[in-house]
């Protein structure tokens, strides 16, 4: 049987993306699409609301009206703090592509880790994870000897800067150089800066357009630089790890075959990868 997986803010870009992918999953289902109380989709068909034609499934505005096994949920800090709060409370895994946490949130969100399977991830596209792995190999090769900067873009809509998954690029490399990003990220530059110093590592942000998602790191060194970038065209990318991550919470391997339920834990995308070392 496919897997129950509930939406939270289905009403977005992402809930319409995440509708699409379940629709195309063989493993999974949607069985609850959730917005937010008042919004004027309450009621309405789910499908027709994502562009995929009559489903029978009308859109809720509460969790406690869903039925689901795992949630997969990309809303913000504040409701993705009550929706981990009930899927501890009714003991269900959680996928979660939030961002903008503050370190007080990413605290709450970490502590249900220890009661239920949850995944946090800053990107759940697989060639972003992948990036990640090689972020790890370049900074270990180039690392001590080249300026690191970190270049993103998005869409116009979104609330939060650097990116989430910028941060987290910056994260991998400053973890793998032995630096703590918050003592060495420079967000921005402007006026008489000085110098640059070498343990920086810098992030530009550029807002616009209808932009998905593009994430260059740069390491530049004397006489030539490398580059590793990843460019998203469609929000289907992160809709599909998203449903892969539910699957694999709920102990769905790639094979279809239903495997016991992963542990407690905070887990990431890398982890339903197998990327780690």
């Amino acid at each position: 049987m496919a897997v129950k997986v509930a939406v939270t803010g289905f009403g977005g870009r992402m809930g319409r993306a995440l509708a699409q992918a379940l629709v195309q999953s063989q493993s999974a289902e949607l069985s609850a699409a959730i917005v937010r109380p008042g919004s004027s989709l309450v009621g309405a068909d789910a499908g027709e609301v994502a562009g995929l034609g009559r489903s029978g499934l009308a859109i809720v505005d509460s969790l406690d009206k869903a039925d689901f096994e795992v949630l997969i949920d990309f809303t913000a800090p504040a409701a993705t703090l009550a929706n981990v709060a009930h899927c501890v409370e009714k003991g269900r895994p959680i996928v979660i592509g939030t961002t903008g946490f503050d370190a007080s949130q990413k605290e709450q969100v970490l502590a249900a880790a220890k009661n239920i399977p949850l995944c946090l991830a800053s990107n759940f596209s697989t060639g972003v994870n992948l990036c990640f792995k090689l972020l790890e190999t370049a900074a270990r090769v180039l690392g001590e000897d080249a300026d690191i900067e970190i270049v993103e873009a998005h869409h116009r809509h979104k609330v939060d800067a650097p990116s989430g998954t910028a941060l987290s690029m910056g994260e991998v490399v400053a973890e793998t150089l032995g630096r703590d990003l918050r003592e060495v990220a420079v967000y921005g530059r402007e006026g008489q800066t000085g110098a640059r110093e070498r343990d920086t590592i810098g992030f530009a942000t550029v807002r616009g357009g209808d932009v998905v998602g593009d994430h260059t790191v740069m390491f530049l060194a004397d006489g030539e630089r490398v580059e590793i970038s990843h460019r998203a065209s469609s929000r289907l990318s992160f809709a599909r790890g998203a449903v892969r991550a539910a699957l694999w919470l709920t102990g769905e391997g790639s094979t279809g075959e239903g495997l016991a339920t992963q542990e407690p834990g905070h887990y990431d995308m890398r982890d339903v990868l197998g990327l780690k070392s």
